[in-house]
């Protein structure tokens, strides 16, 4: 009997050790060109030359993220699935209860990628030019003014929302399609707030075509250390969505997780992600699992707190 269990410990190492054997499927919930999208392609071939097979990126978009998420919890936990997915994808049971997967229950946490600011942005035309002004705005007229996001549910939404308790203002949510849908409308003056991608924000907002109030990460970002972090008005907050490789449960690999990491701490993938505005965040997976559940706890109470449900 001990043979035969040293046996299967020898044979379950050595299939530890010389996974993958074959091609290995990367699946993102959002479409080609976004960002998500260029995380996936920035990593897919690091993870290739590392581990010498495949990796495949494949957009399974729809859902905020979710049908790739369900894709993923449906699939074999033998690691030729992998779901790139970013903290939204957490929310998404909080948000519909129909939603068939659990990410605490049903993500295996591989590694931490990187993490990406938003930021808070206005129009030109619009009176507040910083933070304070803002609040003071928002405070003197409650549910005068209305705020932008890429749609119900989002990070981005929210976010915001979680502002707005944090500073104890009102204002009233307009969702979009997408962030590419809504940002006419910013420039434009049409709706006078939103929020979005700290690289749509900063670009935007260096063109002159928008205002960017700050940005919700914890620090000022390098590429843009010019525009505050809310954190400085409002101390402690921080809210920006993780990006992070997760198997379907039941799988791990200490040689894939190795390699996330020593992609995430590479130099050039660190280049790259500082041009997205992106931090890199080379978790392990017993830290991302932490952190996973501490993110699907903190945005269901916004959920609750703000009463929002899936359209």
């Amino acid at each position: 009997m001990t043979r035969f269990l040293l046996l299967l410990l020898f044979v379950g190492n050595a299939f530890s050790q010389e996974y993958p054997t074959r091609a290995v499927r990367l699946l993102v919930g959002f479409p080609p060109g976004g960002g998500m999208d260029t995380i996936a392609r920035v990593i897919a071939p690091r993870l290739q030359d590392l581990l010498g097979q495949p990796f495949l990126v494949e957009n399974r978009t729809g859902a905020a993220g979710a049908l790739a998420a369900d894709a993923l919890v449906k699939a074999a936990p033998d690691g030729y699935v992998l779901l790139l997915a970013e903290s939204g994808a957490l929310v998404v049971p909080a948000i519909n209860p129909k939603a068939a997967y659990d990410p605490v229950r049903q993500f295996a946490p591989i590694g931490g990628v990187c993490s990406l600011p938003l930021a808070l942005v206005s129009s030109t035309s619009f009176p507040a030019g910083n933070m304070q002004e803002l609040i003071a705005a928002l405070k003197a007229s409650p549910g005068k003014y209305s705020y932008a996001s890429p749609g119900v549910g989002t990070l981005q939404h929210l976010a915001f929302e979680l502002f707005m308790r944090s500073a104890g203002v009102q204002a009233v949510h307009v969702p979009y399609k997408g962030a590419t849908a809504m940002m006419p409308d910013l420039m434009s003056g049409q709706v006078p707030i939103g929020i979005v991608s700290a690289l749509a924000g900063v670009s935007q907002a260096k063109s002159g075509k928008i205002r960017a109030l700050a940005v919700t990460s914890a620090q000022r970002l390098p590429n843009a250390p010019e525009i505050p972090a809310l954190s400085e008005t409002i101390p402690g907050f921080e809210a920006a969505p993780n990006v992070f490789l997760v198997a379907p449960a039941g799988f791990a690999s200490e040689r894939l997780a190795g390699a996330v990491r020593q992609v995430v701490t590479s130099p050039e993938v660190q280049d790259s992600f500082a041009k997205q505005g992106a931090t890199p965040m080379p978790v392990e997976p017993r830290e991302l699992a932490s952190r996973i559940a501490a993110e699907v706890r903190r945005w269901a109470a916004v959920v609750k707190d703000a009463g929002i449900k899936a359209e």
